[in-house]
């Protein structure tokens, strides 16, 4: 009687410490994976350009699920306004990526309600350029961010310094994945360092440099070009240049000269098109891949900034 009452004991204490275990390989909230491999990883991106370089980082780690926040065809979000959805995925989500700069301040409360969200800012680090000349401060609510352009994205030579951010982040949090993490993002790094050389290389060839930009995103990869950025149309995020604007940028083209007015997909090309008729300096689109399709695969970047360096090269590079 002893003896059978001691084996079941022995086999009770068996599963509570195997339960144990598994509990604390498996914790709860997500999907327990093959053995030695942690639980579902649920990362939000909450842009465009962060979801990519998100996705690249963790594309080889299967229990890594990357989800994007804004509709990916939205944009900038610096009027955008949290939806119901929004709010589900920011409940779901373990692991939040940021833009920073002040791109998120539409977040507000419920970012700081989230206390076991972990944020990784993909700006960290990163010097950003001053807003160029013509571009307003970005007031988002009852923030000024003054002069600091958010734009980070649109220069591959950021982008990568953002890469490393994000996969540096990640291996904090998902230690058994940190190797991984930053294999790819240094596999991903060498071909945005690699566009960013193709246009460094550019602006040292270009004998005129002159350029006027739609958005101040595209500063970013003027910058990555050197070339000098004389003007921005868009005065504001959400409405047109006035008649007045356009006659005096008219006035500054004709006597500066650039040698390109760049155009940007995310916005309505009719300035351009208006200025370019005006003082004869042609217009082309360049994209600095604030938004883009749902599906979008995993070297979408580099697709669309290879597009940008060849109509850069087209217009500035003489040989």
């Amino acid at each position: 009687m002893q003896t059978t009452f001691s084996v079941r004991c022995r086999a009770c204490l068996t599963m509570i410490l195997a339960g144990l275990f598994f509990s604390l390989l498996f914790p709860a909230g997500g999907k327990a994976g093959p053995l030695g491999q942690p639980a579902e990883l649920r990362v939000l991106a909450t842009t465009f350009p962060v979801y990519l370089f998100t996705r690249n980082v963790a594309h080889s780690r299967p229990y890594v699920h990357v989800e994007l926040l804004i509709p990916a065809p939205r944009g900038c979000p610096h009027d955008y306004s949290l939806t119901p959805r929004d709010m589900q995925k920011l409940d779901q989500a373990q692991v939040l990526v940021i833009n920073g700069l002040g791109l998120e301040d539409f977040l507000g409360a419920p970012l700081q309600k989230n206390n076991s969200l972990r944020v990784i800012d993909s700006s960290a680090g990163i010097a950003p350029l001053s807003l160029p000349p013509g571009a307003q401060a970005h007031v988002h609510g009852k923030h000024n961010h003054n002069d600091v352009n958010p734009h980070l994205f649109a220069s591959p030579q950021q982008a990568a310094a953002m890469t490393y951010t994000i996969a540096n982040g990640l291996a904090r949090i998902d230690p058994a994945g940190a190797a991984a993490y930053r294999a790819a993002a240094e596999a991903y790094a060498a071909r945005l360092l690699s566009l960013g050389r193709r246009l460094h290389m550019l602006g040292i060839c270009a004998p005129r440099k002159g350029i006027v930009l739609q958005h101040d995103a595209l500063a970013y990869l003027a910058h990555d070009a050197g070339l000098d950025v004389m003007a921005v149309i868009q005065e504001s995020e959400d409405m047109q240049p006035s008649a007045a604007r356009l006659i005096a940028l008219a006035k500054l083209i004709r006597q500066e000269k650039p040698v390109l007015i760049a155009g940007e997909p995310q916005y309505s090309d009719k300035p351009a098109l208006a200025l370019s008729r005006e003082t004869g300096v042609p217009t082309a689109l360049l994209d600095p891949v604030a938004s883009g399709p749902a599906d979008a695969p995993l070297d979408y970047y580099e697709t669309v900034m290879s597009a940008n360096c060849r109509t850069l090269e087209h217009y500035f590079d003489p040989r």
